[in-house]
């Protein structure tokens, strides 16, 4: 939590514009100006669109096979999500704005909130410290972004909405500096649905009662917002009235779950492709797991069929998932893989296709204070994580999955491998794909 000093609160959310087209953009120059759709898993749908993809009236969510046409026309650009160089460009910009403030909330990959009353003194104005964090971002990173102040959390992000979609502001907004009638203004030009955790459905039942624009929000009495909506209303419409009720979340909880799942490019049938692919999504749990501290009390496995596809005996498996518990709450892949796989065994039926799977580790604890059992080997269990903490340092230096189980598989194009044919190279984080001045 942030350190209260006594300074009223002044809030700023700093987001990367269209970011995962931004990422590829940073590295391959030759995307600026064309159109670009970043697809998700499986090469289906569109997650990300550049400004360009978005006026051909490319929707969000919409599935690649139906923009086929429009692309050959209009010579869309279509990648396959590059989930390493995401990240990895995600953490260089938190440790950007870490300069600025040890203040930072890490909202999403490409979002943060920042506390930085304490910076004014240091530049002219907020819109000079937007622009000053936007022009190191931009010459450090090569990702564009946009800066919204606020005295609010919500209202630093109706800020940044404003910079994003009107280039008036130049990509920095601050509603803190706006008088009154500007910032009615503003606010009457937006629909309630701008408002963070405003969506479609509760903006449907807010009009009946005359709250259509963001203005009307700001100036609903929130005894009634919080007996017809709950509290969660209730606290918005303090922070549009410029009351903070959200403190900065500077210091992430611990995950109560860690899931890993992902469809397959191809339909699977064969008990040992399903064993490969179930092994590596607990590889993948299990490092968040030990990342943030934590062991397991019990494994979640399931498998699915292609949700496309009737169930049948022959066919389609439809959907099935089982619980295992461990015997000893564990962080160790090898042990999570075990019990993981004793549950696939009970739920697989033979010659029946599936389409995805997954693991989920549940009953979590904190490692250095779960309960273990009367005749738990403490020689064995520190070996354990000796070897545990081994295969993460390895994995953080050289990359995700140099090091991993041979429960997972050996081969790096398996049958049960996610698509991804149009990927571009990992350029940060795989010294075999470093790009290449020529």
């Amino acid at each position: 939590m942030h350190r209260d000093t006594g300074t009223p609160p002044l809030f700023a959310l700093v987001d990367v514009n269209n970011f995962y087209v931004s990422c590829e953009r940073a590295f391959n120059p030759r995307l600026a100006g064309v159109p670009v759709v970043v697809l998700s898993n499986n090469d289906g749908c569109a997650v990300s669109r550049s400004a360009e993809a978005k006026q051909l009236g490319v929707k969000m969510a919409a599935p690649w096979f139906q923009m086929q046409g429009l692309a050959r026309q209009h010579g869309i650009v279509a990648l396959s999500s590059n989930y390493a160089l995401y990240g990895d460009m995600s953490n260089r910009v938190v440790s950007v704005l870490r300069d600025f403030t040890p203040d930072v909330e890490v909202y999403s990959i490409d979002e943060s909130f920042l506390r930085v009353e304490h910076l004014q003194h240091l530049y002219r104005s907020r819109s000079a410290l937007g622009q000053a964090i936007r022009q190191r971002i931009a010459q450090w990173t090569g990702l564009p972004v946009c800066a919204g102040f606020g005295t609010t959390k919500t209202l630093a992000k109706l800020a940044n909405h404003l910079a994003k979609t009107d280039p008036a502001w130049d990509g920095v907004c601050d509603l803190s500096a706006m008088d009154d009638m500007a910032r009615q203004g503003a606010m009457e030009k937006l629909g309630v649905n701008a408002v963070w955790g405003v969506g479609q459905r509760l903006a449907a039942r807010l009009e009946p009662l005359g709250i259509r624009t963001v203005w009307d929000l700001a100036n609903a009495d929130p005894t009634r917002a919080r007996q017809r909506f709950g509290v969660v209303l209730e606290r918005t419409v303090h922070e549009l009235q410029g009351i903070s009720c959200l403190e900065l979340d500077d210091l992430a909880a611990p995950r109560q779950q860690v899931m890993a799942t992902r469809s397959f490019g191809t339909e699977v049938s064969s008990l040992a492709a399903l064993r490969e692919a179930v092994a590596w999504h607990v590889d993948s749990a299990a490092t968040r797991l030990r990342a943030q501290g934590s062991v397991a009390g019990a494994v979640v496995v399931f498998i699915q069929g292609n949700r496309f596809r009737p169930a049948s005996p022959q066919g389609n498996a439809g959907h099935a998932g089982t619980v295992v518990p461990l015997e000893q709450p564990s962080g160790d892949n090898r042990v999570l893989t075990t019990a993981a796989w004793a549950g696939l065994q009970r739920i697989y039926r033979a010659g029946c296709s599936y389409k995805k799977c997954g693991v989920m580790l549940v009953e979590l604890s904190a490692r250095q204070q779960h309960q273990t059992t009367l005749f738990c080997n403490t020689a064995d269990h520190s070996k354990s994580e000796k070897v545990m903490a081994a295969m993460d340092a390895i994995n953080r230096t050289w990359g995700r999955g140099t090091l991993r189980t041979a429960a997972a598989g050996l081969s790096q194009q398996a049958q049960w491998a996610m698509l991804s044919e149009h990927r571009s190279p990992r350029y940060t984080t795989r010294w075999d794909e470093l790009p290449v001045a020529r």
